[in-house]
């Protein structure tokens, strides 16, 4: 996925925004000799210079290999929920996917076509399920954009904290990131429970598979619940398209 990222974005613009935080840190550097000057004129007390060049030196490490740390976070991430979806594959035979699910779930609910009555129970089973997937498609997508934006912006997220006042930025960011970056796991844990429901043309079937959708739909949810970060969720209502019909 961060391969793709830098192919999107190109080398280019990274390595400048890594310019620009590198100028920002200067700026830093500036703003601290100029207090430490004044805090000896006024008597106030300040930071060690000491502690203070052993961070920037910390965070100058940090700032130019940010890419490169994101990179490995994303490649931990995606080999966690790798190593979850092949555990089904290996016990359920199965590929653990959205278009496999999509598949079973068409398959298993059903419509006649020449009765065909979206208010009737598997009419609105499939209604359901029909723009859960929709939404899934857009949260996923928003989720997709919103990972590149912070993975953008990760010189500068490191920059912040090479002082108090600013690292609740790079707190804030890196929350965002866990959070946007655990969901990929959760829905594959998500997925692997589905696809271990045996498959049944029976209402109850049919509603446990409703459920494990909802739950998809409401992963992002959870999971700012249990860490905070960002919402990734769209709203895409079905039953206000059934007040609309």
């Amino acid at each position: 996925m961060i391969l793709i990222w830098k192919n999107f974005y190109g080398s280019s613009l990274s390595s400048s925004l890594i310019v620009i935080a590198n100028s920002l840190l200067i700026s830093f550097l500036l703003y601290y000799g100029i207090s430490l000057l004044l805090s000896h004129i006024t008597t106030s007390p300040h930071s060690s210079p000491v502690s203070f060049i052993f961070r920037t030196i910390l965070i100058t490490i940090f700032l130019n290999s940010s890419y490169f740390i994101c990179e490995q976070i994303l490649e931990i991430n995606s080999l966690i929920s790798s190593a979850i979806r092949e555990l089904g594959e290996n016990i359920l035979h199965k590929n653990i996917c959205f278009t496999s699910l999509t598949q079973e779930i068409n398959s298993i609910i059903s419509l006649d076509k020449t009765s065909f009555n979206i208010f009737s129970i598997q009419g609105l089973l499939k209604g359901f399920i029909s723009f859960g997937l929709l939404n899934l498609i857009f949260s996923y997508s928003l989720r997709y954009v919103l990972l590149k934006v912070l993975l953008l912006i990760s010189p500068f997220a490191f920059l912040t904290l090479i002082h108090e006042k600013t690292s609740w930025f790079f707190k804030s960011w890196f929350k965002c990131l866990l959070s946007l970056l655990f969901i990929q796991i959760f829905v594959s844990f998500v997925l692997l429970i589905t696809f271990s429901i045996t498959p049944s043309s029976d209402l109850f079937t049919n509603l446990i598979y409703v459920g494990c959708i909802y739950t998809l739909m409401k992963s992002n949810q959870f999971v700012r619940e249990l860490i905070g970060g960002l919402s990734a969720t769209v709203q895409t209502s079905f039953f206000n398209f059934v007040k609309f019909i």
